[in-house]
C-alpha cells in the first residue's frame, strides 16, 4: 500500500450554500436482529451502530436525492432552471442506463442543455463530488451546481451476513453550491485511490463481467450481494487515512486549532475514535453520529453536517476538514470554509 496521500488540488470561486439530507422513514433497531442471538450485542459494540434507517421496498437512492433536492430548492428558492449542472454520486443507481443524473435532471425540471452525469464512487464519494462542482464552477462551466449524494446499500447487503447486515444504512443529500464572491476563500482538495483493493470491498456480479471465480473467500457466497474483507479494510484505513489527514491539513496552511469540525466517513464507531487518536484531532471535534444512522456509504459526510453542526453551519462559517475512504479503494479529502448556510436540515422521505 503507497503511503503517498494522493494528488492535491485547489478550487477557488465556489462556495456551498445550502445542504439537505433526506433519510427514510423506518428505523430499524437492533432487536430486530434476534437471528444473530448474541452476537447483536458484540457486533453493536464494535460498530457504535444501534439504529439505522431503511428504504421501503420499490424506494430508491434517486428518491430519496429527489426529495432532499426539491426541498434544498425551495428553501434556498433556486428556481430549477438556474441550476447549470446537476451531479449524482451513487451505487446504488437507478438503473444502468441510462444515467440517474439525467433522470433527475428530468424529474427536477432543469432547463434542458444543462449538465448532467453520474459518478460511481462510494465511501469517497461526497468530497470528490465538491472537487468537482467547484472546478465546474472555476472553469466557467457553471455557475449553480446540485450535488446528488447518496446509497441505499441496504438494497445489496446479504441478511444473513453479519459483516455486514446490520452495519449499514440508507440517506441520499441535495448540496447547492454556487459562484462565491470575489476574496473568499478557497477550498483545499486531496484525491487519490489504490486498486489493488478491489475485491475486499465488493459486489461481484450482477454487472457484466461473467468471469469472476467463486473460490476462497467467496465461495458460497451470494455474489450479487455486498462482499466485505473487513480486517483488510480496517488495515488500509489505518495505511491511509492518518496521513490523509496530515497532508490536507498541510496542503491547507492551515493549523488544526483553525477548524471547527472534522468529519470523517462513518464506517465504524471504533474505526472512527482510532483514526481521530493516532491524527491526534480533539475527539469533542470529530463528531460521531453512525449509532443512529449507520454507515450510509457516500451520504455518511453531508449526513454529519445536518445532524450534528446544523445550528454552526447556519451562524458560520466554520472551517471543515474533511475524510472519505473505502470501495475501490478510493479516499479524498477537503479543506474549507462553510457557512452560513440558508438551509442545512435532515429531513424523512
Amino acid at each position: 500500500m503507497s503511503q503517498l496521500p494522493g494528488q492535491s488540488a485547489e478550487t477557488t470561486g465556489g462556495r456551498i450554500a445550502g445542504l439537505v439530507c433526506c433519510v427514510p422513514a423506518r428505523t430499524v433497531r437492533n432487536d430486530e436482529f434476534a437471528a444473530f442471538g448474541d452476537k447483536v450485542e458484540e457486533i453493536s459494540k464494535m460498530t457504535g451502530v444501534r439504529e439505522r434507517r431503511w428504504v421501503a421496498e420499490g424506494e430508491t437512492t434517486a428518491d430519496l436525492c429527489e426529495t432532499a433536492a426539491r426541498h434544498l430548492l425551495d428553501r434556498l428558492a433556486w428556481a430549477p432552471d438556474t441550476v447549470d449542472a446537476v451531479i449524482f454520486i451513487s451505487q446504488t443507481p437507478d438503473y444502468r442506463l441510462p444515467a440517474t443524473a439525467c433522470a433527475l435532471h428530468g424529474r427536477l425540471g432543469l432547463s434542458p442543455g444543462s449538465i448532467a452525469f453520474d459518478v460511481n464512487l462510494g465511501c469517497s464519494g461526497y468530497p470528490y463530488g465538491l472537487w468537482l462542482a467547484m472546478m465546474m464552477i472555476q472553469s466557467g462551466a457553471a455557475r449553480r451546481v446540485l450535488l446528488l449524494v447518496g446509497d441505499t446499500i441496504t438494497k445489496v447487503v446479504d441478511a444473513e451476513d453479519r459483516a455486514t447486515a446490520m452495519l449499514f444504512g440508507d440517506a441520499g443529500t441535495a448540496t447547492a453550491i454556487e459562484a462565491s464572491q470575489p476574496g473568499e476563500d478557497g477550498a483545499c482538495f486531496i484525491l487519490g485511490s489504490d486498486g489493488r483493493g478491489e475485491r475486499n470491498l465488493i459486489i461481484p456480479a450482477g454487472a457484466h463481467r461473467t468471469d469472476f471465480e467463486a473460490t476462497g473467500p467467496f465461495a458460497d457466497r451470494k455474489l450479487d450481494a455486498l462482499y466485505m474483507d473487513g480486517g483488510e479494510i480496517f488495515n488500509f484505513t489505518l495505511k491511509s487515512v492518518p496521513p490523509l489527514i496530515g497532508a490536507t491539513l498541510a496542503a491547507a496552511g492551515r493549523p488544526m486549532e483553525d477548524y471547527g469540525a472534522f468529519l470523517l466517513h462513518q464506517a465504524n464507531a471504533f474505526m472512527i475514535r482510532h483514526l481521530a487518536k493516532k491524527a491526534k484531532l480533539p475527539p469533542e471535534q470529530v463528531p460521531i453520529n453512525i449509532d443512529r444512522y449507520g454507515n450510509t456509504s457516500s451520504a455518511t459526510i453531508p449526513l454529519l453536517m445536518t445532524s450534528e453542526l446544523a445550528s454552526q453551519l447556519s451562524a458560520g462559517p466554520v472551517r471543515l476538514g474533511m475524510f472519505g475512504f473505502g470501495v475501490g479503494y478510493s479516499w479524498a479529502s477537503a479543506s474549507l470554509d462553510v457557512g452560513p448556510l440558508a438551509c442545512v436540515e435532515t429531513i424523512e422521505r
